[in-house]
């Protein structure tokens, strides 16, 4: 693995909130993750981008607590994930995945659900905070199955923020829509980061994304980590050169 790091820059002091370390992942004869270390630091957004079948979708699902790797650990906050905390743990992140997976009902049931699954008492005011900040107060009343794609991704995202996730994971958030809704989401979503600091893992094709959201970049092909640094150092690294042909 290569990793672009400037000479003045130092090592970041505080404690990853999320690390996975030696993780390996197989599925039947094939090992599809390999990853010796990765890990995200408090408030930063990482994107993670490569080629089709690269692992990335299964690192999330790894990193998420909602698969568990053949071999290496994922630590949260310094904890070790184990079969008995990983419930607990997940509770305290929140993911998006490329379709939005609205349950049938309308646009604030749904911004809700996710406080009633995990036994948080449905505060209407921060429901309401969120429906403002995607655009869908006009909406709330309205039927999930009569939204557009871009409508129910936003719902999809206000859900995930109304839980105020420790750590958010976003696996293709964006490519289901048309360009013009994908570059106001995009900048929306952008402005919301930068306010709410949320610690974030971001999974895309598109590099316009990773310039626009993500503070650092993890490149992954063949389950395994090619190189990582800041966008602008990633986007003229010869590793990722050599990749954008099967990325874009």
């Amino acid at each position: 693995m290569t990793q672009v790091v400037p000479e003045s820059s130092a090592l970041p002091s505080a404690l990853p909130v999320l690390k996975a370390q030696n993780v390996e992942v197989v599925k039947g004869r094939r090992k599809i993750l390999n990853v010796p270390e990765i890990h995200v630091n408090p408030g930063e957004v990482l994107a993670v981008i490569g080629p089709n079948g690269a692992g990335k979708s299964t690192l999330i699902s790894v990193m998420a607590c909602l698969d568990t790797p053949q071999r290496g650990d994922v630590l949260f906050k310094g904890e070790k994930v184990t079969r008995q905390n990983a419930l607990s743990i997940r509770r305290r992140m929140a993911v998006v995945f490329q379709e939005p997976l609205l349950l049938d009902g309308t646009v604030r049931d749904n911004v809700k659900l996710g406080l009633s699954l995990r036994k948080i008492s449905s505060d209407d005011g921060r429901v309401d905070t969120w429906l403002t900040r995607f655009g869908l107060t006009q909406l709330a009343g309205q039927l999930v199955d009569t939204l557009s794609g871009g409508e129910a991704q936003r719902a999809a995202l206000a859900r995930a923020f109304v839980l105020e996730p420790e750590v958010l994971f976003l696996d293709e958030p964006f490519a289901s829509v048309d360009v013009i809704t994908r570059q106001d989401l995009v900048a929306q979503f952008r402005e919301i980061l930068r306010e709410q600091q949320t610690t974030t893992v971001l999974v895309t094709h598109d590099f316009a994304e990773v310039q626009a959201l993500a503070s650092r970049v993890v490149v992954l092909a063949g389950g395994q980590v090619q190189c990582e640094g800041k966008p602008e150092e990633i986007r003229n690294h010869p590793v990722w050169q050599s990749l954008t042909q099967r990325v874009t």
